[in-house]
């Protein structure tokens, strides 16, 4: 069994977000597979969308938001006895190409490779695969050590990838499968006030990191100041449904 899975905490995405999610993927992931969102609220989800309650992690609500919740979907028994492969994808992710590559590939842990600093041991995780279950000392360490390991690593994927690269596991996705909206997509100032996002050539996923996110771009965007902007792109109207 295929896994797919997905996390909502918190007020930052609306349910519709969950249900674009699981929508795309139905259209680029032949069956059978599962579709499951972890989440503290699943009021709002589609049919068929398997909601598990959120993996708890004790935070400081004062704390700024680095994803570290993220880590939980590491841990054993995870929810209530998932076994096998599973891809995490954020919700913030546009699909426009198939997904069983994404399976199909060897690898123990596979993760984007990050953007901008491809020099460092730093993945992205909007998207990665891991064997459910195989990670639990990923997360003990951060429960055990979360105010060091906040204060050496930014964010959840940085200390993510650093651990898993310790464990000799941690291996990237082809380049061209997931590409950022922000560096391979926006036309550079000023044709983005007159032309749409480009497509990139071989993409299968497009991440839409920081800002702008899908919902903002679908019909036209203007970021701070007007140096970066987005006009309406029908492939993300296409495939954001």
């Amino acid at each position: 069994m295929k896994n797919v899975f997905c996390m909502k905490w918190g007020t930052k995405f609306p349910a519709s977000y969950v249900s674009t999610l699981a929508s795309m993927v139905k259209r680029h992931l032949p069956p059978p597979y599962r579709f499951v969102c972890f989440t503290d609220d699943s009021n709002g989800l589609d049919a068929g969308i398997e909601a598990r309650p959120l993996p708890e992690m004790q935070l400081d609500k004062a704390l700024p938001e680095r994803g570290w919740r993220k880590l939980t979907i590491l841990g054993n028994n995870l929810g209530g006895g998932l076994t096998g492969q599973a891809l995490f994808l954020d919700l913030d992710v546009v699909i426009i190409g198939g997904l069983q590559p994404f399976f199909d590939v060897k690898g123990e842990f596979i993760i984007v490779q990050e953007w901008n600093f491809r020099d460092k041991i730093i993945g992205n995780s909007s998207v990665f695969r891991f064997e459910i279950g195989q990670h639990q000392d990923v997360l003990d360490n951060f429960l055990e050590h979360g105010e060091e390991i906040r204060s050496t690593y930014r964010n959840e994927q940085a200390y993510l990838s650093h651990s898993i690269y310790k464990k000799e596991m941690l291996t990237y996705w082809n380049a061209e499968w997931c590409r950022s909206f922000k560096r391979h997509c926006l036309q550079p100032f000023p044709l983005c006030h007159f032309l749409p996002p480009k497509l990139p050539v071989g993409a299968r996923i497009i991440v839409f990191h920081g800002n702008p996110n899908p919902d903002a771009v679908q019909k036209g965007w203007v970021g701070h100041c007007g140096l970066r902007a987005a006009r309406p792109a029908q492939w993300i109207q296409e495939n954001w449904k």
